[in-house]
């Protein structure tokens, strides 16, 4: 099972708790980015854009550890930026952990290697690591060689310390089934990651490269031939099966950006993490002040080739717990 059953269980206690408290909107997991500085230029991403008064800023551990304990969620992503930068990641890991949050800890892994013993293994605590592809494929969309091997040479040095380690991937019009396929078996099979996320890029506006960027239908042909003949049932992939579903077009929805927020050093970010609407100084201001039926497909023109995680998991992560066949299949790993 992908997802270890220590976190399904604490996950569906929350749910739970919030459906007895008849509450409509709260956290799932937050995309916590306590600073914006990255030692790569990716041109898909847009983060090192900010100006340098920006880039200068960092989060504190008490500003980061606040923010999770306001607003609650049980589930933490610390991206960035590059986190490892951070002189305090440490101190901001070990305060979530020392709570029992479940911490996946973003980083495209150069500086893994050398800072690996000043973390500890938990199974509150994850690895996640940036694989855009195979070693030419990543290489380019990062833009810099031997990002590849040095990534992979971090996880297997992470996976013998212990540690659980997962991969997010990223895919453009660049890829093909083929190519999504090859790279999807080499971390299931060879690297043996705990479990793989995979995503359609989304055209972050501040990003470099605006052409390569996956369209609902370019999105929904992909995954529908990367998933045909039930070849995802062999991958340990980290999304509930409905949200799969999604991806390939057999189901759609509406997104619930509410449900995975993006807190920085500016606060809470409106809508989502892609786009900057302004901010909130508390995820209850963020939840009652935003407009929420403003965005989406078919309203926000921003929105119309997005089908990104953190707008479409939260409401395929509902429709899985309101639904005991679904609840089931995502139980056993159903994908």
């Amino acid at each position: 099972m992908p997802i270890p059953w220590r976190q399904n269980l604490t996950m569906a206690r929350y749910l739970a708790g919030q459906k007895l408290a008849r509450r409509e909107k709260f956290p799932l997991i937050v995309e916590l980015e306590p600073l914006f500085t990255c030692n790569l230029a990716c041109p898909g991403c847009g983060k090192i854009q900010y100006p340098t008064e920006v880039l200068r800023k960092r989060l504190s551990v008490e500003d980061a550890v606040g923010a999770i304990e306001e607003c609650g969620a049980p589930m933490v992503s610390i991206a960035g930026g590059e986190p490892l930068l951070h002189p305090q990641i440490v101190e901001i890991v070990e305060a979530l952990v020392a709570r029992r949050k479940f911490v996946y800890l973003c980083t495209n892994a150069l500086l893994l290697e050398r800072r690996i013993d000043r973390f500890r293994p938990s199974p509150y605590f994850s690895w996640t690591v940036h694989l855009d592809g195979l070693r030419d494929r990543h290489d380019a969309a990062v833009d810099r060689p031997g990002t590849f091997d040095r990534a992979v040479a971090a996880i297997r040095l992470a996976k013998e310390k212990g540690f659980r380690v997962t991969t997010n991937s990223t895919f453009f019009t660049t890829d093909s089934p083929a190519s999504v396929i090859e790279v999807l078996d080499f971390l299931n099979n060879e690297l043996r990651v705990d479990a793989m996320m995979l995503s359609p890029a989304y055209a972050y506006e501040k990003a470099p490269d605006q052409e390569h960027f996956l369209g609902v239908t370019e999105t929904r042909e992909l995954f529908a031939k990367v998933f045909a003949d039930g070849r995802r049932k062999g991958w340990r992939l980290n999304h509930t099966p409905l949200f799969l579903d999604f991806l390939e077009g057999k189901v759609d929805y509406s997104c619930t950006a509410w449900g995975i927020p993006s807190y920085s050093v500016f606060g809470w970010q409106r809508p989502c993490y892609l786009m900057g609407d302004g901010y909130a100084a508390t995820y209850r201001e963020l939840v009652e002040t935003t407009d929420w039926d403003r965005y989406g497909r078919g309203k926000d023109p921003r929105c119309a080739n997005c089908m990104a995680h953190c707008g479409y998991e939260p409401t395929a992560v509902l429709a899985t717990m309101g639904s005991l066949r679904q609840t089931l299949r995502a139980a056993v790993g159903a994908h």
